[in-house]
């Protein structure tokens, strides 16, 4: 699987896990250049407490377009050290 944004792919790996319709990719599958801290925080129900990342691509910004769980619940730890994408980031084989 390849997350596109800006014409640039900003992960890949053919080691993705599906929650909810997203498919989260090992951290080490992402291209750490395109992506700068946010300081946006979401809490779901069943998961815990997400963080972002903006995108970041040849001067062009996508806020808050990748989101992961640093300390995700129990019934969460699979998508451990993952990040999923948004936001009109494409995912495709």
């Amino acid at each position: 699987m390849k997350a596109l944004w800006n014409d640039k792919v900003i992960a890949e790996s053919n080691d993705t896990i599906i929650i909810e319709g997203n498919h989260y990719f090992p951290v080490d599958s992402v291209k750490a250049e395109f992506l700068k801290d946010s300081k946006t925080h979401t809490i779901c129900h069943w998961k815990g407490t997400a963080s972002y990342y903006t995108i970041d691509v040849d001067g062009k910004s996508n806020t808050d377009a990748a989101w992961f769980y640093p300390t995700p619940s129990d019934a969460a730890m699979p998508i451990q050290d993952r990040i999923a994408f948004w936001r009109g980031v494409e995912i495709s084989e």
